[in-house]
C-alpha cells in the first residue's frame, strides 16, 4: 500500500472544485490526485488563457463517427452529439456521473496492440493511432485490459509531485486501465468505479494509471478496493504494473519506473480543479 498527494492550484474564473473519494473503504493509505482541465487546442499558450462557459454535456448522448480506414494515418474516431455536431471526448463529456462513478473513454480495446490515443492538438480531439517518424505505432504485444482516459482531466506538466520522486505531469489526460471481462470498442464511454492507482514514471514524467471496473461488469459489485481486486482478480494489479513497466523494453528503451514503492495506492481522493479555455 502507498500514500501520495498531488496538489494543483488552478487560476480560474470558471472553477469546479470538488474532493471526491474513489473508494468506499476507509483505510490508512490514501492518494490525493488533483487534475486540471486543459484548453481545447494547443495553439494557445498558458499566458493567453481566457475564461468562458464550461461546455460539458451533462447528459451525454454521443455517437461515434469514423473517418478514414483503421490502421492508416488518416483514420480518426470522432464523437458527435444528437444534432450531428462533432464534440470533444476530452472536453465535452463530463468526468463525474455521481456517487463515486466516473465516465471513461476507451481508446484501446483489450487484446489489441494498435496504440490509439486522443489527438489532443486537433480540433474536437478525435481518437487516432499514434505515430513515430511518420509510421503507425503498435505495442510489442497486446494490452490485456481496456485502456483509455478520464475526460476533463489533465496531468499538469508544471507541477512537481514531491511524493513521487518530484516527477512532473505528462501533459495528457489521466489514464484508466479497466479490468472487466468484456472487450470494449474504441470510443465507447463507460461508467466506471475506480479501485486503485499506480504512479508510473515514464522518462521522468508522472503518468498515473487509475485501475477501475465498468459498472456493467458481472464482478463490479464485488470489488471496491485493492483487497477486493486481489481476491476476485488475483495477480491483476501486479500484471498491470509489470506490463506498463516493460512494454518499451523490446524497442531498446529502459523499463518505466513506479513511485510509491512500486505499490498500488489503496485509497484515492480525486481533487478536481477544472480550468475552462476557449
Amino acid at each position: 500500500m502507498a500514500t501520495a498527494r498531488v496538489l494543483t492550484v488552478a487560476n480560474t474564473s470558471c472553477l469546479l472544485s470538488k474532493t471526491t473519494s474513489f473508494l468506499a473503504k476507509q483505510g490508512p493509505y490514501s492518494t490525493s490526485l488533483c487534475f486540471t482541465r486543459r484548453r481545447a487546442a494547443s495553439s494557445l499558450s498558458s499566458s493567453s488563457r481566457r475564461s468562458f462557459a464550461c461546455t460539458a454535456i451533462y447528459n451525454p448522448e454521443v455517437q461515434i463517427k469514423e473517418e478514414g480506414l483503421p490502421e492508416t494515418l488518416d483514420y480518426r474516431v470522432f464523437f458527435v452529439d444528437r444534432a450531428g455536431q462533432k464534440v470533444s471526448p476530452w472536453h465535452d463529456i463530463p468526468l463525474q456521473v455521481g456517487n463515486g462513478v466516473f465516465n471513461f473513454v476507451v481508446e484501446i480495446p483489450k487484446e489489441s496492440s494498435a496504440k490509439m490515443e486522443l489527438a489532443t492538438d486537433e480540433p474536437h480531439t478525435p481518437i487516432k493511432q499514434d505515430t513515430k517518424k511518420g509510421k503507425l505505432r503498435y505495442y510489442p504485444y497486446n494490452i490485456n485490459w481496456n485502456y483509455g482516459l478520464l475526460p476533463q482531466t489533465w496531468e499538469d506538466p508544471s507541477l512537481a509531485n514531491g511524493e513521487v520522486e518530484g516527477a512532473f505531469g505528462d501533459n495528457d489526460p489521466v489514464d484508466v486501465v479497466e479490468i472487466g471481462e468484456s472487450r470494449r470498442k474504441i470510443g465507447e464511454v463507460l461508467k466506471v468505479k475506480p479501485l486503485a492507482a499506480l504512479a508510473m514514471i515514464d522518462e521522468g514524467e508522472l503518468d498515473w494509471k487509475i485501475v477501475a471496473i465498468s459498472l456493467d461488469d458481472p464482478k463490479a459489485s464485488l470489488v471496491n478496493d485493492i483487497d477486493d481486486v486481489e481476491k476476485h482478480f488475483p495477480g491483476t494489479l501486479t500484471a498491470i504494473r509489470d506490463w506498463f513497466r516493460d512494454y518499451k523494453i523490446p524497442d531498446g528503451k529502459p523499463a518505466n519506473k513506479f513511485g510509491l514503492g512500486n505499490k498500488a495506492a489503496n485509497k484515492v481522493i480525486l481533487q478536481l480543479s477544472f480550468n475552462c479555455y476557449p
